[in-house]
């Protein structure tokens, strides 16, 4: 099980600490209404991902005995891993809006919820990545499954609750080394998962 725990908990912190639209909410929410907005947001996958995940488990269901097709599944998500780890590497900067000053924090959680629930790369992630891993860990035991689950949602949102009371101390944090380093390992280590999905993918559309 330590392998699955493993995958989630390196998936979760790159889902929680690389830039993106949730991220950057979460930072202008944090300097706009304060760390309770900011931790509002970052509490928002717990209410987008589950339809998602449940798309993805019930279509992958569907070809689960289809060797080329879980194939091609594979390296979608070793293509997928493959673009954030080189995203990662080039550490793209975060590009963060103004908001309006609005002391309601529902105000604040329901913005994020309607940027992740529009944004593609939770979907992307599920399909590809998140849900063949779910269910390889199903296999072994529901106590695999419901921990990979666990430890990626507690990375995820930790991460991002951590870096919101960061931020709410000092704007300068995202631009510190310790910030930019972290995010550096974290896309090695996905470059690596990449090319494990592929070799995987290969090796199913070939037997």
């Amino acid at each position: 099980m330590l392998e699955f725990f493993i995958a989630a908990a390196v998936f979760g912190l790159s889902g929680g600490l690389s830039p993106g639209p949730l991220l950057a909410l979460v930072v202008s929410e944090t300097l706009a209404r304060g760390r309770s907005a900011g931790l509002a947001v970052s509490m928002s996958p717990l209410i987008t991902d589950g339809p998602a995940i449940a798309a993805a488990v019930l279509l992958l269901g569907r070809i689960e005995n289809s060797e080329p097709a879980l194939g091609i599944v594979s390296i979608a998500g070793g293509a997928l891993l493959t673009a954030y780890g080189v995203a990662g590497l080039r550490g793209a900067e975060l590009e963060v809006q103004e908001s309006e000053v609005d002391r309601k924090v529902w105000a604040s959680l329901g913005k994020g919820v309607a940027v992740n629930f529009l944004n593609p790369n939770p979907y992307l992630f599920w399909l590809t990545i998140g849900t063949p891993i779910l269910l390889r860990a199903h296999a072994k035991s529901w106590a695999a499954s419901v921990g990979f689950l666990v430890v990626f949602y507690l990375c995820l949102v930790g991460s991002k609750c951590v870096l919101t009371v960061l931020v709410a101390r000092s704007r300068t944090v995202l631009r510190g080394r310790a910030y930019i380093l972290v995010n550096r390992i974290l896309a090695v280590v996905l470059l690596v998962f990449a090319v494990h999905f592929i070799r995987d993918g290969i090796l199913r559309l070939i037997s």
